[in-house]
């Protein structure tokens, strides 16, 4: 199949629900005819989508796994260049914000559950797909942070997300010698289902689209975008 990402093998975390931005990444990937391994937590989810990504066009591998558990993550990625031979782009989109209470209020268990699902999964996941792109010869890593100033009353998820940035930036410089391309897309308020369904918005037209945040994934995915890493790169629609 021809396409952008033709010859990659792209790891996709946290594509689960439907209705997300990681449903609409693996949509575009698979489009650009990319081998996906889809991997969340929810075994019924990752097949879903795994079957939606495959009459897109795309190969396809569902891997449930709890990517804050070290052992999990690295049993996905042998199990991923097992099946595929190699890796080529790993999208650290696991996490979200599931924490909203002033900072006093955060529990400790609050604070390692927020930083545990939106960074510590990046990290985890990103050091064990390094040695893979080393000897394959460079790769890709896409973080997810996110647009704008730090809000009231979201401390470890405005924390994780500031750590998502400086390990993207990090990675960069540890992955330039070895042509790991590092960046970071930076999301505005999204169009999602669940973003929708929650604040119920009488216009959507200014909101962030999922499908061009799929469609920035791909660029940063692809071999247009080589001189590109270190960046943290905002879609925040038309001003929200």
């Amino acid at each position: 199949m021809s396409g952008l990402l033709a010859d990659k093998v792209a790891i996709v975390t946290g594509a689960s629900h439907e209705g997300q931005v990681g449903q609409a990444i693996l949509q575009a990937f698979a489009a650009q005819g990319a081998s996906l391994v889809i991997v969340a937590r929810s075994r019924e989810n990752v097949e879903a989508r795994a079957k939606e990504a495959e009459a897109a066009g795309g190969r396809t591998l569902a891997v449930p796994a709890d990517l804050t558990d070290e052992t999990q993550v690295q049993a996905m990625v042998e199990q991923a260049a097992g099946h595929y031979g190699k890796i080529d782009v790993l999208v650290n989109l696991a996490g979200g914000l599931t924490r909203y209470k002033p900072a006093t209020q955060h529990t400790v268990a609050d604070w390692d559950y927020e930083l545990g699902i939106n960074l510590k999964t990046a990290f985890l996941c990103s050091r064990q797909v390094f040695p893979k792109m080393q000897a394959g010869g460079g790769g890709v890593i896409i973080n997810f942070a996110r647009a704008g100033l730090p809000q009231a009353n979201m401390v470890a998820y405005n924390c994780a997300k500031a750590g998502v940035e400086a390990l993207t930036r990090t990675l960069a410089l540890e992955g330039r010698d070895a042509g790991i391309r590092v960046n970071a897309i930076a999301p505005g308020l999204v169009d999602t289902k669940s973003n929708v369904e929650m604040m119920k918005p009488k216009d959507l037209g200014r909101w962030t689209r999922r499908e061009d945040i799929a469609s920035l994934a791909v660029f940063l995915a692809s071999n247009a975008s080589k001189g590109i890493t270190g960046q943290v790169i905002g879609v925040q629609g038309w001003g929200i």
